[in-house]
């Protein structure tokens, strides 16, 4: 199955939730993966909190290394806006920048709003791909 790749330098907040939020809405008809170009070592906290106000855990995830096979796998491969196109190797597939605002010491407000604009992304991302999604309201 191909697979959407959402794309950060520590794959701690940003594509963690883009992942969760697609993966979500996606009900299983299609699958995102994340991953870094340089992994934190865990999920950001506040990106787990403002996840889990609307209900999706995500705290069992853990940041994962950009790999080739990740991106040989991409149907599309979406970008964070940071800046990894230097050190990603996704540059040579089509992709797509968010250009979305880092979460990395961001107080839990900021993430919010973060979040929100990665959501209204996602459901975009979906009605483009052909995808019904999941009607409920978060």
């Amino acid at each position: 199955m191909k697979r959407v790749l959402f794309v950060c330098i520590g794959n701690g907040g940003r594509s963690q939730m883009a992942e969760a939020f697609f993966n979500h809405f996606s009900a299983g008809r299609r699958v995102a993966m994340s991953a870094g170009t340089q992994p934190a070592t865990s999920v950001s906290r506040t990106a787990i909190a403002a996840m889990a106000e609307l209900g999706i855990d995500i705290s069992a995830q853990k940041p994962k290394p950009l790999t080739q096979r990740l991106i040989q796998q991409a149907e599309r491969i979406i970008t964070m806006g940071c800046d990894v196109a230097e050190s990603c190797p996704a540059g040579f597939h089509p992709s797509e920048d968010w250009g979305l605002e880092d979460t990395q010491g961001q107080p839990l407000e900021k993430v919010r709003l973060i979040r929100d604009q990665i959501r209204e992304r996602v459901l975009a991302l979906l009605a483009d791909l052909g995808e019904p999604h999941s009607a409920e309201t978060m």
